[in-house]
C-alpha cells in the first residue's frame, strides 16, 4: 500500500499539479469485493460516501462539467483554471460547505473519530487539481477522501494539461487509510 503524501502550504505549484490520488487508489478494493469494506477502513468510508452522500458527489461531478465547460478546448493549462474555478464553483453551489460533513460520516464509517469538528478549509478540504480532497487524522492513521473529477497530463511545468477525469460517483470517489 502506497503512502498519502499531501500537505497544504509545503508543496511548490509544481507539487500541488503532482497526483495525489496516485495514493488513493484503494477504492478499487472495495468495487471487487463487497467484503473488503469489512476490514478496509477506507473501503468503509467510500462506500459511505457513496451511499450516503450520493447528492453531493452528484454534486461534485456536475460543478466540475460547469468548470470544463469553460476552459478554452478540452483541457486546462493552469492549475488556477481548475483547482480555484472548481472550489469558487463548489462554493456558487453551496457545495463546499457541505463536505465536513461529508468528512465527519466517512470517519465515523471508517470507525474513526475526530477531535475537532471539520471545517471547510484545509486540513480537512482543500481543493486540488484532482478535486476536492478531505482529510482527517485518526487514532491509527489518516483518511484521505478525494473526489478525482479532473486528470492531470504529466509533463514538464509549462506543458501540464487539465481534463475533465471521472464522471460517475463510482469512478470519483476514492479513498486511503493509511
Amino acid at each position: 500500500m502506497r503512502g498519502v503524501s499531501v500537505t497544504d502550504s509545503a508543496r511548490d505549484s509544481t507539487d500541488r499539479d503532482r497526483d495525489p490520488a496516485e495514493s488513493v487508489r484503494n477504492h478499487a478494493d472495495s468495487d471487487r469485493n463487497p467484503a473488503a469494506s469489512d476490514r478496509n477502513p477506507a473501503a468503509s468510508a467510500r462506500n459511505h460516501v457513496l451511499e450516503s452522500n450520493a447528492e453531493t458527489v452528484e454534486a461534485v461531478l456536475e460543478c466540475a462539467d460547469s468548470v470544463a465547460e469553460e476552459w478554452d478546448g478540452e483541457a486546462a493549462t493552469g492549475r488556477d483554471a481548475v483547482a480555484d474555478s472548481l472550489r469558487a464553483q463548489l462554493e456558487a453551489e453551496e457545495v463546499w460547505s457541505q463536505l465536513p460533513d461529508v468528512l465527519a460520516g466517512a470517519v465515523r464509517a471508517a470507525g474513526g473519530s475526530l477531535s475537532a469538528t471539520p471545517v471547510a478549509a484545509p486540513p480537512y478540504v482543500v481543493a486540488t487539481s484532482r478535486g476536492p480532497m478531505l482529510r482527517a487524522t485518526l487514532d491509527g492513521g489518516r483518511l484521505v477522501v478525494l473526489f478525482h473529477v479532473f486528470d492531470v497530463a504529466d509533463g514538464d511545468e509549462a506543458a501540464i494539461r487539465y481534463t475533465r477525469g471521472a464522471t460517475t460517483p463510482a469512478e470519483a470517489v476514492r479513498a486511503k487509510f493509511k
